[in-house]
């Protein structure tokens, strides 16, 4: 049996995308859709929970679930914009610290206990 090649793949950048991206991206597939998939997959990394999620998901289809719109945009493996706080400049930064080189003799009034009267 020989499936699509990856280009021709129902889904964009699919030998990239993790378990839980594909969780929520084959939402949207039809049944044949995700039959080819599920034939690449065994055929390339055959990887178990892969296997395992597009079976589950045909049985529903199977069932009499329909595909749902959305999800394919959906990219729990890359962060989100940043929330956009107040931007780190030299006005705002805190002052340098300077720590004394070392071999500098301390200047403080510790004397060692022998030398006390």
């Amino acid at each position: 049996m020989s499936t699509r090649q990856h280009g021709e793949l129902p889904l964009a950048d699919y030998d990239h995308l993790s378990v839980g991206s594909l969780e929520h991206r084959i939402r949207g597939l039809s049944a044949e859709e995700l039959q080819e998939l599920l034939g690449y997959e065994r055929e390339h990394a055959d990887r178990t929970p892969v296997v395992e999620l597009f079976t589950a998901r045909l049985d529903q289809l199977k069932s009499g679930s329909a595909p749902s719109p959305g999800g394919g945009d959906f990219r729990p493996e890359q962060p989100g914009p940043p929330s956009g706080g107040p931007r780190v400049t030299p006005e705002t930064s805190a002052e340098p610290i300077h720590p004394p080189p070392h071999g500098t003799p301390p200047t403080g009034p510790g004397k060692p206990k022998g030398d006390r009267p």
